[in-house]
């Protein structure tokens, strides 16, 4: 086994220089040397604490002591992260540094460069507030809606069983209950893994009607009624489109459909599990609506909304004239950005297709203001989430929460190793291998995710706090700011402007939104006529 390979290399040493220690003496030295090893390979294996030393004992040694040589490795070389960050201010070491309890301070001051034309910062106040408690909610569920939910500021993102192991599920789900914050199941299923430990589940649905179909791979409303019916269930999320693949459907290959992944999707076994590109529910913005008010009444009245990488404008503006028409309105909406991750996608998707965060976050809550439909419509926020910093600007820019799948799996550990697709994920995060998620301590881990979870909050107190504000809710496009060159500076409301509650009913001022209305039909998602907006 490649895994253990320096492990039993050192136990066949200590074999092998202790038998020669009968011909001479000084065999004793490797042999005592070699038993060292082998030892310290023992208490890899049977430690907790970190899974690299449990999938790679002795191995992973000369990773932790190359990133203890000197700074500069440390910094530059080993652990920057996909954004280049140097490792002490990287973000995945400040998710490992709060996920473990550790401080999370650092000397000496910032390594961005200020002056780049990329560089963000929030404006501080003289008179600082003072924030008692840093367990921030917001409430999802309009008038329609039965059985509200009172949703943490920070949640897990959707993350499937399947893409990620049944120890690693477990893990977050454990988390979210020490924590109080929600779990989303992603579209591969309700499994019984989410279940274990009781923490609050946002059930996804997706295309593939995972959990909830019938045998020709159509929406079962029997089925997912019984699923829904668990009060551990706490909201329903429709899935249009994912940010790292929007636009794309998927397949997992029958070779990994496993009984308990199976037995989660509703599908059968050793079958290739396809997951279409659009849904078969409904095939209009207006079919939608129903589908949501289906949902919530099946669910006994929880909150149904949906999830979206924002595409062709007019299409989220038709949406909104259907939730106008129909009467109908979606509880909440998550926005996800085409910089979000996943574990496998075409190289042309993740690089080139959909809207970023930022840009579909403002587009969102523009038309929801504008079409006065933002009081009754929450609106979450995902795709590279991981610093307060990042939920700060998120939260200014009109997101009531946000939802973090990154974050979280470094907290579980993952060292971006990419190999999530190839099923030998070195840290037992996204694999089905039982050998190599073994390496996931559930109880350990839970606790790593419920602490990076408070930690990242109390960090966000206090950056709301230093901005003079009372509550994350009171942050403004004003307060954050971007050097656009090195002699221009603009703050985010004068790079995203804002539309006026109701202006698109009566005449946008912004010629492209008032073009793009004008192309939204609730009756469909195609345009009115063919598009020619300019960019």
């Amino acid at each position: 086994m490649k895994r253990h390979f320096a492990f039993w290399l050192s136990v066949a040493a200590t074999l092998v220089f202790g038998a020669l220690t009968a011909w001479s003496a000084w065999f004793a030295i490797p042999a005592a040397l070699a038993l060292g090893l082998a030892a310290i390979g023992v208490w890899d294996m049977i430690q907790i604490k970190h899974s690299l030393r449990r999938n790679y004992p002795i191995l992973a040694h000369i990773r932790f002591m190359l990133e203890a040589v000197r700074p500069e490795i440390r910094q530059y070389f080993l652990e920057s992260d996909t954004d280049g960050v140097p490792f002490n201010r990287s973000k995945r070491a400040i998710v490992y540094q709060r996920a473990k309890g550790q401080l999370d301070k650092r000397p000496f001051g910032t390594m961005q460069d200020i002056y780049a034309g990329t560089f963000e910062w929030i404006n501080h106040s003289i008179a600082p507030t003072e924030i008692e408690g840093h367990d921030f909610r917001v409430t999802v569920g309009a008038t329609d809606c039965r059985q509200p939910y009172a949703m943490s500021l920070l949640n897990i993102s959707a993350m499937s069983f399947g893409a990620l192991s049944a120890n690693a599920i477990r893990a977050l789900n454990k988390g979210a209950k020490l924590g109080g914050f929600a779990h989303d199941t992603g579209e591969g299923g309700y499994s019984r893994y989410h279940k274990e430990f009781g923490g609050d589940i946002v059930w996804e649905i997706g295309s593939g009607y995972f959990g909830c179909r019938d045998e020709h791979g159509d929406f079962s409303p029997d089925r997912f009624a019984d699923s829904a019916a668990d009060p551990q269930v706490k909201m329903i999320e429709i899935k249009l489109s994912q940010g790292a693949k929007p636009g794309h459907g998927g397949v997992l290959p029958g070779a990994k459909v496993t009984a308990e992944i199976a037995a989660a999707r509703g599908v059968a076994e050793g079958i290739d599990c396809v997951s279409p590109a659009r849904h078969s529910a409904f095939d209009s913005p207006a079919g939608m609506m129903r589908f949501i008010a289906q949902l919530r009444e099946l669910s006994g009245g929880k909150p149904v909304g949906f999830k979206l990488c924002i595409g062709h404008p007019w299409e989220f503006m038709a949406i909104c004239k259907a939730m106008l028409e129909t009467g109908i309105r979606a509880d909440f909406v998550v926005v996800d950005g085409s910089e979000g991750g996943t574990g496998a996608a075409p190289l042309e998707f993740t690089d080139h297709v959909g809207t970023p965060l930022r840009e579909g976050l403002v587009l969102a809550r523009n038309c929801l203001v504008g079409a006065g439909l933002r009081d009754s419509v929450r609106i979450g926020a995902s795709g590279r989430i991981v610093t307060a910093f990042d939920m700060a600007r998120v939260l200014a820019l009109g997101a009531d929460w946000c939802n973090s799948a990154r974050g979280f799996m470094f907290a579980l550990g993952c060292i971006q190793s990419q190999h999530c697709h190839t099923d030998r994920c070195p840290s037992g995060v996204a694999t089905q291998n039982q050998l190599r998620q073994r390496a996931l301590v559930v109880p350990d881990k839970a606790e790593r995710v419920r602490r990076f979870h408070d930690n990242t909050l109390i960090a966000l107190c206090e950056l709301v706090g230093a901005a003079g504000v009372a509550h994350p809710s009171e942050l403004r496009p004003e307060l954050l700011l971007r050097r656009m060159s090195p002699t221009e500076i603009r703050s985010f409301a004068e790079i995203y402007p804002s539309l006026a509650p109701g202006e698109l009913l009566h005449g946008a001022r912004d010629d492209r939104y008032a073009r793009h209305w004008e192309l939204a039909d609730a009756g469909a998602f195609a345009p009115r006529e063919p598009v020619r907006v300019a960019a």
